[in-house]
C-alpha cells in the first residue's frame, strides 16, 4: 500500500511525500525548506531520501537545504552540476541504473525536457507495489509492466491551448514551449494506452497549468479511460 501526499504541484513549486509504510521518500523539493518542513508537520527525520528530476527551481529549490538536514538527495550528475550541489549527502544516479533506498528499488529513466539531464523514476517495493513518477517531459520512450500507481504530469490540453491562442490569450511562442517541454492530457492518454494498467489502483495528475487545464475534465476523462481512482494534485 502506497500513501501519497501532495505538498504542492504547479509552476510555483512541486513536492510529494510517498511511503509504503516502511520507507518514506520525498519526490522533488520545489519549495523553500521551511515550507516543506511545515507541510510535513516538521517530521523530516523519517524521510530516507529525496529524488529530484531536474534543476528547475519549482522542482529543486530546497535541494541544498535538504542535504544540510542530513537527507540524501538522489539526482542525475547533470542536475547536480546545474544546481552546483556537492557533498556526501549527494547521491548521483544515472538512467537505467537501479539503486535502493530502504524498502524501495528505484530505476531512473531519461525523459525529454529543456534541462541538463532530466529523469523520471520507477519505484518498486517489497510488497509488490510499483509506481512510476513522470513529470516535465513531452515524451516517454519507455513502457512499464505491473504498475499499481502512476504519478504523471497533465499540464495542459492541446484543445484549450489552441482556443487560447486563437483568442489572443496565449502567445504562439508559449504554445511552442509547452509542446516541447510538458506532458498534456493527450500525452497522458497515449501513455496509459501504451502501458500495462490492469493493476493500477491510483493515478495522480500532476503540475496542471493554471490557464491551460481543466481539472474536472482531466479527472473525468482519465477515470473513464482506466477505471482507476484519479487524484488531481493540489496546485
Amino acid at each position: 500500500m502506497i500513501d501519497i501526499t501532495c505538498l504542492g504541484s504547479s509552476s510555483a513549486g512541486n513536492a510529494y511525500r510517498i511511503s509504503d509504510g516502511h520507507t518514506a521518500l520525498l519526490l522533488e523539493a520545489g519549495f523553500p525548506y521551511k515550507s516543506i518542513q511545515r507541510a510535513l508537520n516538521f517530521k523530516m527525520s523519517d524521510i530516507a531520501g529525496c529524488l529530484i528530476t531536474h534543476e528547475h527551481g519549482d522542482h529543486s529549490r530546497a535541494a541544498a537545504d535538504i542535504m544540510r538536514a542530513s537527507i540524501p538527495v538522489y539526482t542525475s550528475q547533470g542536475t547536480a552540476g546545474a544546481l552546483k550541489l556537492s557533498g556526501h549527502r549527494l547521491r548521483p544516479v544515472a538512467a537505467l541504473k537501479s539503486f535502493s533506498v530502504g524498502s524501495w528499488t528505484i530505476m531512473p529513466f531519461g525523459v525529454e525536457h529543456d534541462a541538463a539531464e532530466p529523469l523520471g523514476f520507477l519505484l518498486a517495493n517489497q510488497d509488490g507495489d510499483k509506481l512510476v513518477f513522470l513529470t516535465d517531459s513531452y515524451y516517454c520512450r519507455y513502457k512499464f509492466q505491473g504498475l499499481t500507481h502512476i504519478m504523471i504530469e497533465c499540464n495542459y490540453s492541446i484543445d484549450i491551448v489552441n482556443r487560447r491562442v486563437m483568442a489572443g490569450e496565449l502567445h504562439p511562442a508559449q504554445k511552442k514551449r509547452l509542446l516541447r517541454s510538458h506532458f498534456s492530457l493527450e500525452h497522458v492518454k497515449e501513455f496509459l494506452k501504451a502501458n500495462d494498467t490492469r493493476n493500477v489502483e491510483e493515478i495522480w495528475l500532476l503540475h496542471l497549468s493554471d490557464g491551460n487545464s481543466d481539472a474536472e475534465l482531466f479527472k473525468r476523462e482519465i477515470q473513464e479511460l482506466t477505471g482507476a481512482a484519479v487524484q488531481v494534485a493540489d496546485r
